[in-house]
């Protein structure tokens, strides 16, 4: 098993919409294979910094989902509406 650190600063004022297209990529994870959980986590003091804690079998089946089709489809819109920047990923 691997875990994934994924960090996203977002527009302020954009914070809700943000938790709430989680709910899609939530959605999308778990139909993924190798996914076991993600968790979303904002940065206390810091409302417009969340962090998505990702589970997955191992780094294959996360890297196969960040290519998919379906990533795409859930986080393209995001880049230019609602995020400072590009999200970072880290491998723990």
């Amino acid at each position: 098993m691997i875990t994934i650190g994924m960090n996203y600063h977002v527009i302020p004022g954009k914070e809700s919409q943000f938790t709430k297209a989680f709910e899609d990529v939530a959605n999308a994870l778990a139909q993924a294979d190798g996914h076991e959980e993600s968790r979303l986590y904002s940065e206390h003091g810091e409302p417009s910094k969340f962090l998505i804690i990702s589970h997955w079998k191992d780094q294959a089946a996360f890297q196969a989902f960040i290519t998919s089709d379906a990533f795409r489809n859930v986080t393209n819109w995001g880049a230019s509406e609602i995020l400072i920047g590009r999200p970072t990923h880290k491998i723990y």
